[in-house]
């Protein structure tokens, strides 16, 4: 098993996902020099559910920078979001954050969960 640690970003985030992020990053004054924790965990209508916060950078965390937003991965979750890219959608109906994972082999409905 090969143990050297991939050159490709986990995960990659759109312009208008960096912008929504750096926005609420501004509004939120507890925020302030924390990254944005993109994670997974069990649950959801399809068995995992994709969760994001700001957090600090812990030390086995993947972190990476797209448009000014850095953004961290623990290991576990890595496996389940790599090739994934963040967008997000402002529309009245079905917008907010959006998560592409092409590891998902089928996605729930709302678009919050997923089985790998």
């Amino acid at each position: 098993m090969n143990d050297v640690p991939p050159t490709e970003p986990v995960l990659s985030v759109t312009e208008n996902a960096a912008n929504e992020i750096k926005s609420l990053l501004a509004k939120e004054a507890e925020s302030n020099g924390k990254a944005l924790r993109v994670y997974i965990e069990a649950g959801g209508c399809s068995g995992m559910q994709y969760g994001m916060v700001f957090d600090e950078k812990r030390p086995d965390d993947q972190s990476v920078e797209f448009r000014g937003v850095s953004v961290l991965v623990d290991p576990f979750s890595a496996n389940y979001l790599r090739g994934a890219v963040i967008d997000f959608v402002d529309s009245l109906t079905g917008g907010g954050f959006k998560i592409s994972n092409p590891n998902a082999r089928q996605s729930c409905g709302c678009g919050k969960s997923f089985e790998a």
